[in-house]
């Protein structure tokens, strides 16, 4: 389950693009922040993907993915062009196909490094789709199925993509978007694959173009039901739209870090529940959580991106990174058991402790968090028309800055009792999490 935003230059507050996603994955799927510079190849070249090698492209153009360690596509990105792409899994009435092939996540990092605009990534998406189609486990420990929904920006637009397995709408986006787990494109779109319509006619899912439905047609009610996406789509749309003409990277950030509106929010209620900030629990629909979180500053001349490279961004500190500039070192690449020389594990011990009493801890340091990130935002843009060393040396200063916050803050975590219960279910689920990832031990 995720949730991806994006809000076009003319609602925001300096007429930038402003795009976001969480990334939620498996509890112990570390997430993983790469650059991969631009690159010619040689003809004939194939390019092996997660599951299926392809036919490589002669240049493939420089790229920022943030992803599940083990996937050669990502969830989330930004090219060299200003590009950012999100992809969502979706669930249809089309069967998924169980053998390997291209999986979203491929066809996110493939478009990413073969277009330079928004609209020329979904057309690189849609014809990869009708050539290969799509599928294969897209699960880490539990083999899961879907299709594919994509949120897709460059400084100037922005589409919404949507697929069924080849089937597939496309509609341009006019100023705020959200998308999350399920189909939201109606009776109206600007592209769409030739024989969407007919298709749905002739398995009796409307009667013509005039009662034609996408979402409706297309979608699998139960699934979609159960993910809960219709009310986090609200929810992120509702943030925008209220800051509409002063959407700024901060709000961006509040609507990915969003748990409702109830102040006695706990991540340990419910076996249902599932916020956009969204927190692992006990059974299977609550069996993921955000494991990485990304907002793309897209303007005209530099584009400067924010990630986590962390799970739970309310636990999380959103450091600045470039495309022309290495990404800080964060350790070797991390696997899905606990290595506290990566980042991403690193920061498990201090969100994991947090979740023994979460409103009491994460009060221990929040109001530190935002001053360090606004701090970080203000000096990334700043600096963002500065020679790419200077930028470089910036970038470093924040991850490290970040981590030895983190790391005092874990301190004062485990010095502080929790007052609140945990709950039995939720913290069994947290035992065997830990369990897997061979977690240090910590209260």
């Amino acid at each position: 389950m995720c949730d991806t935003i994006v809000a076009l230059g003319s609602v925001t507050a300096d007429g930038v693009t402003l795009f976001g996603k969480n990334s939620d994955r498996e509890p112990n799927e570390a997430h993983h922040v790469v650059r991969i510079p631009r690159a010619q190849h040689a003809p004939g070249e194939r390019v092996k993907c997660t599951y299926i090698e392809i036919a490589q492209v002669a240049e493939t153009y420089a790229v920022l993915l943030a992803k599940p360690f083990w996937i050669w596509g990502a969830e989330m990105g930004a090219n060299e062009f200003g590009v950012a792409i999100g992809n969502e899994a979706v669930f249809t009435k089309i069967p998924y196909a169980k053998t390997p092939g291209l999986i979203g996540m491929d066809l996110l990092r493939l478009a990413l490094e073969r277009a330079q605009t928004a609209r020329a990534a979904l057309d690189v998406i849609t014809n990869l789709l009708a050539q290969y189609g799509q599928g294969g486990n897209c699960g880490f420990k539990h083999a899961t199925y879907y299709h594919n929904s994509f949120l897709i920006a460059d400084p100037r637009e922005a589409w919404v993509l949507e697929t069924a397995g080849p089937h597939w709408a496309a509609e341009r986006v006019r100023d705020i978007r959200s998308i999350s787990n399920g189909l939201a494109i109606g009776g109206e779109w600007d592209l769409a694959s030739p024989d969407l319509v007919n298709y749905a006619v002739q398995r009796g899912w409307c009667q013509g173009r005039a009662d034609f439905h996408f979402a409706r047609c297309y979608a699998d009610p139960l699934y979609t039901r159960f993910s809960r996406c219709n009310e986090r789509q609200c929810r992120t749309t509702d943030a925008l739209a209220a800051q509409r003409g002063k959407i700024t990277v901060e709000t961006m950030m509040r609507a990915l870090r969003d748990h409702g509106d109830d102040d006695e929010w706990s991540p340990a209620r419910g076996v249902t529940t599932f916020n956009v900030c969204a927190h692992a629990s006990f059974g299977p629909i609550r069996a993921s959580q955000t494991t990485g979180s990304m907002i793309s500053y897209l303007a005209l001349e530099r584009q400067t991106h924010f990630v986590t490279g962390t799970s739970a961004p309310c636990t999380s500190i959103f450091k600045p990174v470039w495309l022309d500039t290495d990404v800080p070192d964060t350790g070797p690449a991390p696997d899905g058991t606990h290595d506290h020389k990566t980042l991403f594990w690193r920061h498990e011990r201090l969100h994991r402790a947090t979740l023994h009493d979460h409103a009491t801890r994460h009060a221990l340091y929040r109001a530190e968090r935002d001053a360090l990130e606004r701090e970080f935002v203000a000096g990334a843009l700043d600096c963002a028309s500065a020679p790419p060393e200077a930028r470089r040396a910036y970038s470093a200063q924040c991850f490290a800055r970040a981590d030895a916050a983190e790391a005092e803050w874990l301190e004062r975590v485990l010095q502080t009792a929790p007052r609140r219960p945990r709950g039995r279910l939720h913290q069994r689920a947290w035992n065997a999490f830990d369990r897997d990832a061979q977690m240090p031990k910590h209260k």
